[in-house]
């Protein structure tokens, strides 16, 4: 395995900074706290530091999901941006990730046409005295229930749509044109801008 050259890293992050003073930025990897926090930080930053305000923010995102947690702290500062939020779905977006994306301004959430979507119930491995699971069920009946909330504030499904095609028993993917007739998207495009 190569290890990166300090040159490698310094034009990483020199594409990351003129992304981001351009108002983009691209979310590939896990959905946990160590990287999430960077988006939180971005959208803050547009939101409530730079002078310059920007019309729209970009956020394309590739990611097999994650932290619930973490990706309803993401969701909740995207929710309350007070610049609308593009939203581009691209590679896999899955679980956590497919949650990220649909918080996007409606209207603005596009994917690609060879994205591949995942949504399935919350899973969750926990152990201990049987006192301490019993509260960890309260959590995962709380985290279910966000999740199936946050579906239909995105999708205007109701609750049994989401169930039966978002949320069965099993892994439901699907394609980009199967998303939009869902309304996990808006649209299906190569193009990010415009």
């Amino acid at each position: 395995m190569n290890m990166p050259t300090q040159e490698t890293i310094q034009t990483e992050q020199n594409h990351s900074q003129s992304l981001a003073d351009n108002g983009m930025y691209v979310f590939m990897g896990d959905v946990d706290d160590e990287n999430i926090k960077p988006v939180v930080e971005w959208v803050l930053y547009e939101n409530y530091v730079t002078k310059k305000k920007k019309k729209e923010l970009l956020l394309m995102i590739c990611s097999g999901g994650g932290d619930m947690g973490a990706a309803f702290a993401l969701i909740d500062v995207m929710m309350s941006s007070q610049i609308p939020i593009k939203t581009v779905g691209l590679g896999t977006i899955a679980s956590a990730g497919l949650l990220i994306f649909i918080s996007g301004t409606h209207g603005r959430r596009i994917l690609t046409p060879n994205t591949s979507i995942l949504s399935h119930q919350f899973s969750w491995y926990n152990e201990g005295k049987v006192h301490e699971l019993f509260a960890t069920m309260k959590e995962f009946e709380l985290t279910q229930a966000r999740m199936v909330a946050h579906y239909e504030l995105c999708t205007g499904l109701g609750r049994e749509e989401i169930r039966t095609n978002l949320l069965p028993a099993q892994d439901v993917w699907l394609s980009a044109s199967e998303a939009l007739a869902l309304g996990i998207c808006d649209d299906i495009s190569v193009t990010p801008r415009g």
